[in-house]
């Protein structure tokens, strides 16, 4: 399985500057984070779908594990 990593930042509607980050991992079935990015949009919406209290203020994908620095 090759996991790809769905990060996204999240800000609650009630006070948008209480964000936090959300990982949301699937099997990209071989693919890259270039390809992660085309399928992201259903995985966003099923998440916004599941919590209506939020909302997604940007993402990116990663390999799982691939802590950023500064970003």
């Amino acid at each position: 399985m090759n996991l790809l990593d769905l990060i996204v930042l999240v800000c609650s509607l009630a006070n948008p500057t209480a964000c936090e980050e959300q990982h949301i991992l699937f099997d990209a079935q071989g693919g890259t984070p270039w390809t992660c990015a085309l399928h992201a949009p259903p995985y966003i919406a099923q998440w916004v779908g599941e919590h209506p209290g939020m909302q997604v203020v940007r993402w990116r994908c990663d390999w799982p594990n691939n802590e950023r620095q500064g970003t």
